[in-house]
């Protein structure tokens, strides 16, 4: 696809690739990720006073209403960098959730100036991918909600002030309709949250409602357009994360191919192993194409947005962890270890590729929108 960032978009992209160079870099970030969360929430206060984590927020929610093709030049450079915060979740997903709710107002605002961290949550048990299943169940309770059920992962979760789940308000659990979104502070009796660590140094969680006071907003009964546009857009912004992952990954080996001798000269002039660099540089690009593909289709009908969605997804996430596999297999046994970048990006890419929606379920969601379902 022919798309190039404008000049002001390529300034930010290039603002993010710097800040990742200095403090998010791969010599440090086994220190980093040890640090834990407290080191997290100090990189998390710098990016909002560089103002990107009110970017994604639309204006009339008091942010800077950038577009998604702002969104995915941040991205590029969160993924080059493997940044672990919560910038799609929190910044990205949340807000497109509670754009234009007063039930969100205040929350918006918390989250463009890096005070508040929110998270969302759709998936069951037994519902797989599908965020039509929704068995959590909701009272109403005087003038609010309680909330009871589960949510089996939650993504950038374990550390969230705020959390976004859906509720059935009315209809069977399969049913589109008589899905609706609530708000729950952390804080809220009867929530417990357990969080974990994934591989890639990101930290999810599982939610457990007993009778959970919770914020409504918008339709209580038609939350699901809404949702699976925010999810799309969340999608895109993991394509664009994935792109960056990818190029840093082809960058490092190839600067590995030229540096590293056997029997007397660079393993990069043995032919076969050049060919497998252009096979990840190839990857790279056709996943990048996708990528473009799918925010520039963000403002489409659903179907047209969904489609592109899904198509991005299954090409970009196929092509992710192909470079990430060469990436370790071509630095040979070290390149398994932690302390060697590209097995990071190996297992980013490896977790975004399930995110949202693995490559088969959004193969099933693409051709059944081809079939006009």
């Amino acid at each position: 696809m022919d798309f190039a960032y404008s000049d002001e978009q390529q300034m930010l992209r290039d603002s993010v690739l710097r800040y990742g160079e200095e403090h998010w870099a791969a010599a440090d970030r086994l220190k980093t990720l040890a640090a834990g969360p407290e080191m997290t929430k100090r990189r998390w206060a710098e990016m909002a006073e560089l103002g990107w984590l009110m970017l994604p927020i639309a204006e009339s929610d008091g942010g800077l209403g950038g577009s998604a093709a702002d969104v995915m030049a941040v991205m590029e450079g969160v993924g080059r960098h493997l940044m672990a915060v919560p910038y799609v979740t929190s910044c990205v997903l949340v807000p497109a959730l509670l754009e234009g709710s007063e039930a969100g107002a205040e929350l918006l605002g918390e989250i463009g100036a890096g005070t508040a961290v929110a998270a969302a949550g759709f998936l069951e048990a037994d519902s797989g991918y599908d965020l039509r299943h929704v068995t959590t169940r909701t009272v109403r309770h005087g003038e609010g909600w309680r909330l009871s059920g589960a949510k089996v992962h939650v993504e950038d979760g374990a550390d969230a002030d705020w959390f976004v789940v859906s509720a059935r308000t009315a209809g069977a659990d399969h049913e589109s309709d008589g899905i609706g979104l609530f708000l729950i502070d952390r804080a809220a009796e009867g929530l417990a949250v357990d969080g974990s660590r994934a591989i890639d140094g990101h930290r999810h969680a599982r939610l457990m409602l007993d009778d959970v006071a919770a914020i409504p907003v918008g339709d209580v009964e038609a939350a699901t357009p809404v949702i699976e546009a925010a999810v799309d857009r969340a999608i895109a912004a993991q394509l664009a994360e994935a792109v960056g992952s990818m190029e840093a990954a082809s960058e490092a080996t190839l600067d590995h191919l030229r540096t590293r001798h056997q029997f007397g000269v660079a393993i990069g002039s043995f032919q076969v192993l050049q060919h497998r660099m252009v096979d990840m540089v190839v990857a790279g690009e056709e996943a990048r194409s996708m990528a473009y593909h799918a925010t520039l289709n963000l403002g489409r009908d659903p179907h047209t947005r969904t489609r592109a969605v899904s198509a991005g997804k299954v090409r970009v996430a196929e092509s992710g962890v192909y470079v990430g596999q060469q990436a370790v297999q071509l630095h040979g046994g070290v390149g398994f270890s932690e302390e060697l970048i590209v097995s990071h990006h190996l297992r980013r890419q490896m977790m975004l590729a399930q995110a949202f929606g693995n490559a088969d379920h959004h193969r099933t969601r693409f051709a059944r929108l081809g079939a006009g379902a």
